[in-house]
């Protein structure tokens, strides 16, 4: 028994709820938003069909009087009864939101069968039902009959669905309103565009062309989303009725941006304020090629934030700008402060926080028109500031004219006696100049020979190390063969002792044999004889090395003369050899070449320096061990030789090759180099009409190519 009275009184609540979330029409019936008796359910999938809703028991209550969904890709499901008491009007359902995506209402016909009617962006406007901006349904419902609706609806934006149910005579009423007041708002927009238009072609102020773009912008803006673009403008054209949303906000910034920027010429006069301002434009430059490829929900959720970011932004800029004493942002400030107002109206009405009645939902066009007009106010203004600042200017050019005037010509008597005084002290200043001219002359002559002396000392470390060589081995080879020559001499005294005895010959024969065999006489002939070869070919290697020298040694000849480029290189390959301490592998490519007019001694000495940079490069690279390698090639053509001096070293970035021939530029330790040897290097390559290439890379090596032509011009 207590079963059935539980269940009996379930039964009347669950009637009594039913009750109370249902829409009852009568014959004093006020159009009404209905949010608060509409249950929703959200599909995440997009995949339900209405024979799928139809069975669903997780539809929840909507609580507002607006339903509102935010930013989604889902689809949701609006789920209403209506029940007409005694309501004899025509009535309709009206969704006021014209930018949904898809609006699809599904009622029961005389036989409770559910159709549909298709309506939204996603369709031409020419096929909606009704020719109205709004979506606009037949409600199909008599006196006495109760009916449950289902809307479909998508949107691309905010998903956002004001419904209210209307009659025929307060819908048209309202659609009346709304086109007089858009009209109104329209001309406005068309006045402000117009005048301005002519404005700027009078008087061709830059300011006046974004302020006539972003009027433009800003009344497509509103059109686009009132539904009016799509109605008169593209109504065929559903991607861009969709994209202009966009499209327009965009651009409304942009141009927005540039025109404060214009306005307040906020690059001279604040440059931080510029920049940031800019980034601004690029992130909206992003957002209309995000849109522009069909990432719609991902734009809206981002521009957002970026719009009220972006409000607040230049807000805070003109109060800053203002209070900077800037006079022309007072109109700005108030054109923009009545804007955002209008936004945030028009915001908070979506969300339930004040009522949603005509002052709400026309306040964003109230808004924008007010900022347009304040705008061209604050352009006007402008111009009157310019106009009086400009008489104020000229009234002090014409005072500190005549001042000047007055100065002037106290002025010239002070200049007479000035005049005297300058020329004596630019006559000590030019002594001056003069003696500093010489004291610099003589340093650089002093570092040149500083340089000369550098290399003297390497040519003189060079020989004393590859002359000291072979004499060691000269020496080291006296030693024993005065030993053995000593004992050749008292050999040939015992020998002509034992001649001058008497005896048979025989027995003197054997006597010498036997004393041959005792000092090992025909060990010591092959000993002298290569005693006398190394003491030879020291000797050899000690004039070749004069030679090298002799050919070399010509530093400070200024004579034109011919000359073997071989030869030179071979005397530099002398005396840098102890610098290579059989680490450094050196291997030699030359041609037979001609020979060639130059100053022989200062090419020696640019060998010198580029012969030593490479192994000094290459000993930094590999120490103590073996791999070093110096490649030296020479070739010819019919008007030049070519010297390629490369090694396998350190190598040289970027940088260091534009300072490469820089005086005194070195990447040596302190104390290992002047700085002076390349940048001498390239002016005797210059004063041989010649050319000088580096090629190098980090980690692999230099190589420095010499073109000297085969004659002197």
């Amino acid at each position: 028994m207590k079963k059935f009275l539980c269940l009996c009184l379930l039964i009347i609540l669950s009637h009594f709820s039913y009750a109370i979330d249902r829409v009852t029409l009568d014959d004093k019936f006020v159009p009404t938003l209905i949010g608060t008796h509409i249950f929703t359910l959200e599909d995440k999938t997009n995949q339900l069909e209405l024979k799928d809703v139809l069975n669903r028991s997780d539809f929840k209550l909507n609580d507002k009087a607006i339903a509102n969904f935010q930013v989604s890709q889902s689809t949701f499901w609006l789920k209403f009864t209506v029940y007409n008491s005694n309501n004899t009007h025509r009535n309709f359902i009206e969704v006021v939101q014209p930018v949904l995506e898809e609006v699809n209402l599904y009622y029961q016909d005389s036989n409770n069968q559910y159709q549909v009617v298709k309506s939204g962006m996603k369709y031409p406007f020419g096929t909606r039902e009704h020719n109205a901006t709004n979506f606009l349904f037949d409600l199909n419902l008599k006196p006495g009959e109760e009916k449950t609706y289902y809307l479909q609806i998508t949107g691309k934006e905010q998903v956002l669905a004001p419904v209210r149910i209307v009659d025929f005579d307060s819908y048209y009423s309202d659609a009346t309103s709304r086109n007089i007041w858009f009209g109104i708002y329209c001309g406005i927009i068309l006045v402000m565009f117009l005048y301005n238009l002519f404005v700027y072609l009078s008087i061709r102020e830059k300011s006046y062309v974004f302020y006539v773009l972003h009027t433009l912008f800003v009344g497509l803006t509103q059109a686009s989303l009132t539904g009016f673009t799509f109605k008169y403008l593209w109504p065929n054209n559903t991607w861009f009725a969709n994209y202009s949303i966009f499209l327009f906000t965009a651009l409304v910034s942009i141009v927005g941006v540039q025109f404060l920027i214009e306005f307040m010429r906020l690059k001279k006069s604040s440059p931080k304020l510029f920049y940031v301002l800019k980034f601004f434009q690029l992130i909206y430059v992003v957002y209309l090629i995000t849109s522009a490829l069909g990432y719609y929900s991902a734009t809206y959720k981002a521009i957002l934030p970026t719009q009220s970011t972006i409000a607040f932004v230049i807000l805070g800029i003109s109060i800053y700008l203002y209070k900077q004493g800037y006079q022309e942002a007072k109109y700005y400030l108030i054109g923009w402060s009545s804007l955002m107002l209008g936004i945030i109206v028009y915001v908070t009405k979506d969300f339930g926080l004040i009522p949603y009645n005509n002052f709400t939902v026309y306040s964003l066009l109230f808004g924008s028109a007010a900022e347009v007009t304040l705008l061209s106010f604050a352009l006007a203004d402008k111009i009157n500031i310019y106009r009086r600042d400009k008489e104020k200017s000229q009234e002090q050019a014409m005072m500190a004219l005549q001042e000047n005037e007055r100065i002037v010509r106290e002025q010239n008597v002070m200049l007479e006696a000035k005049v005297t005084e300058r020329t004596f002290e630019l006559q000590v200043s030019n002594d001056g100049l003069n003696k500093a001219m010489k004291e610099l002359k003589d340093a650089e002559m002093q570092l040149v020979e500083s340089e000369k002396m550098a290399s003297l000392g390497q040519l003189t470390a060079g020989i004393a190390h590859e002359i000291n060589n072979p004499i060691n081995f000269v020496t080291s080879n006296v030693k024993p063969l005065n030993r053995d020559v000593r004992i050749l001499l008292e050999a040939v005294d015992a020998m002509e002792g034992i001649a001058m005895v008497d005896g048979p010959s025989a027995d003197k024969q054997k006597k010498i044999n036997a004393y041959k065999e005792e000092i090992d006489f025909e060990y010591l002939k092959e000993e002298i004889d290569q005693l006398l070869s190394g003491i030879g070919e020291g000797a050899s290697r000690t004039a070749e090395i004069v030679k090298g020298l002799r050919i070399f040694s010509r530093l400070d000849e200024d004579d034109l003369k011919k000359a073997n480029i071989n030869e030179g290189l071979e005397s530099t390959l002398v005396i840098t050899n102890n610098l290579l301490v059989n680490l450094v592998k050196v291997e030699k490519h030359y041609s037979e070449l001609p020979l060639i007019e130059c100053y022989p001694g200062k090419l020696n000495q640019v060998f010198l320096n580029i012969i030593s940079n490479g192994i000094y490069a290459v000993r930094k690279k590999f120490g103590d061990a073996e791999g070093g390698l110096l490649t030296i090639s020479t070739t010819f053509d019919d008007t030049n030789v070519y010297i390629k001096m490369a090694d396998n070293g350190t190598g040289m970035d970027e940088n260091t090759k534009k300072k490469l021939f820089e005086p005194f530029f070195t990447t040596k330790d302190v104390g290992e180099g002047t700085g002076l040897g390349l940048s001498i290097a390239y002016n005797t390559i210059i004063k041989h009409n010649g050319q000088i290439q580096v090629n190098s890379e980090i980690g692999k090596g230099t190589e420095f190519i010499l073109i000297l032509p085969l004659i002197q011009k």
